[in-house]
């Protein structure tokens, strides 16, 4: 894989990419971050699901709802964050990217990280949080921890966090995850302007 650039990434969307064929296979398109280019918060899940790979958007769907809601209120809109994955095509079943798939699309996730600049780095889940940290991480122990991590050479803020389909499996998750959210928009230096979904800046998650 390349690491000079991505060759196929204009600006921060991927145009064409062919570097994972069983990925090619199972997608319908190419899933792309959404939300500003400067956005404070950048939330990184895994991979886009049967319902992201429809739509074209990540965190689509219940567990889109969950962050959504929660989102709210904290005070932040969802469309003042940057919502990402580290793999851009939906593996077949749903299944975990492999190793090497997200070694593939690492370059692309640099590349976004660098031109949003975010002041947070939010991982939803053990896929992410393992993917940036490179160690084993017990997301249910460590969800809200803090950990400086250079991504493309820059020191990075990254927060690990449960990803919101925990709190649809198991109820007692939600207060842990919302708990999170609230110390992420806090690092970022978000404020809750009554719940109106106001931020000091773009808000960060």
């Amino acid at each position: 894989m390349e690491n000079d650039g991505p060759e196929n990434m204009d600006g921060l969307v991927v145009t064409a990419c062919e570097r994972c064929p069983e990925l090619c296979e199972s997608r319908s398109r190419i899933v792309n971050g959404v939300g500003p280019d400067d956005a404070d918060v950048l939330f990184l899940g895994e991979a886009p699901g049967a319902q992201e790979d429809e739509e074209g958007e990540p965190f689509v769907g219940r567990s889109g709802d969950v962050l959504t809601e929660e989102l709210r209120n904290v005070g932040l809109d969802r469309e003042t964050v940057r919502i990402t994955n580290c793999v851009r095509c939906r593996p077949p079943d749903n299944r975990d990217p492999y190793k090497e798939e997200l070694a593939n699309c690492r370059s692309y996730l640099e590349r976004e990280i660098d031109l949003v600049d975010p002041a947070v780095v939010v991982t939803l889940g053990k896929v992410p949080a393992e993917h940036l940290l490179d160690r084993s991480v017990a997301v249910t122990k460590e969800t809200g921890s803090v950990e400086e991590v250079r991504i493309a050479g820059e020191p990075r803020r990254v927060m690990l966090c449960l990803h919101p389909a925990a709190t649809l499996y198991d109820r007692s998750q939600r207060d842990p995850f919302a708990e999170t959210l609230a110390e992420a928009a806090s690092l970022a230096g978000v404020r809750d302007n009554g719940g109106e979904g106001g931020q000091s800046r773009l808000g960060d998650f």
